[in-house]
């Protein structure tokens, strides 16, 4: 006859034997509620991604003059498939809320920031990161200088693509197709530009007209002189 000690080791045994020859089990529950997928647009659908860097930002603070952090996170150069614009746009990281939203044009500098191999800032004339049109001294440090080289070679190239392919600058610093029609046509024929003669018809119209009424005032003056020296007589 067992004692109880025997016999509680023996079911320990039995039950640790029995678990280790059944799989674990892990349960599955379908939810009470099901929330549907909703994709949030980022306003980025129709652009194409030229560099993405990881890189930490900072604005000039006009009032406290001084540098002020405005995040970390990735800084991309999108350019738009269509019209050819080039924009910088950077969130930061976990809260992706945008620290960096502008337009490059080609009068932009990018300047070596503090004698630093790994930063740079340039000025802003409309950012839109805050939702509204701010004029913006930005500056930014990257990791190595690998990839602050990287970014200023991408950025030279955008302002490239908006210089000679965006229609809002292409088109501002070249001569329209009459424009190049009349300047090829005087270089080569050597005259110069038809000018409007003097002696117009219009002119020799209203000149006549006023030979006209001048002529019949004088005789009218005649017939009047006619009569006086007819009464005097």
């Amino acid at each position: 006859m067992s004692s109880p000690i025997e016999d509680s080791v023996r079911r320990n045994s039995e039950t640790e034997s029995g678990g280790s020859e059944t799989p674990d089990h892990d349960p599955h529950y379908e939810p009470i509620v099901t929330l549907p997928l909703v994709e949030i647009p980022t306003n980025e659908e129709d652009e194409e991604e030229l560099v993405k860097i990881r890189a930490r930002l900072y604005r000039y603070d006009t009032v406290d003059h001084e540098w002020k952090e405005r995040g970390t996170g990735d800084i991309k150069l999108l350019r738009h498939k269509l019209n050819n614009t080039v924009r910088v746009v950077m969130r930061r990281d976990k809260t992706l809320k945008v620290c960096a939203n502008h337009f490059i044009t080609p009068d932009i500098r990018m300047n070596v920031h503090c004698g630093s191999d790994k930063a740079f800032n340039w000025s802003v004339f409309a950012d839109y990161a805050d939702e509204t049109c701010k004029q913006e001294l930005l500056a930014i440090k990257f990791g190595n200088p690998q990839n602050a080289q990287l970014w200023k070679t991408k950025f030279a190239e955008a302002q490239e693509i908006v210089r000679t392919k965006c229609s809002l600058y292409s088109q501002s610093h070249e001569p329209s197709s009459d424009e190049e029609s009349s300047i090829t046509r005087s270089e080569d024929t050597n005259t110069p530009e038809p000018k409007v003669l003097e002696n117009s018809p219009n002119k020799e119209k209203k000149g006549s007209g006023l030979e006209e009424k001048e002529s019949e005032g004088v005789v009218l003056k005649l017939k009047e002189l006619k009569v006086d020296s007819g009464k005097d007589e």
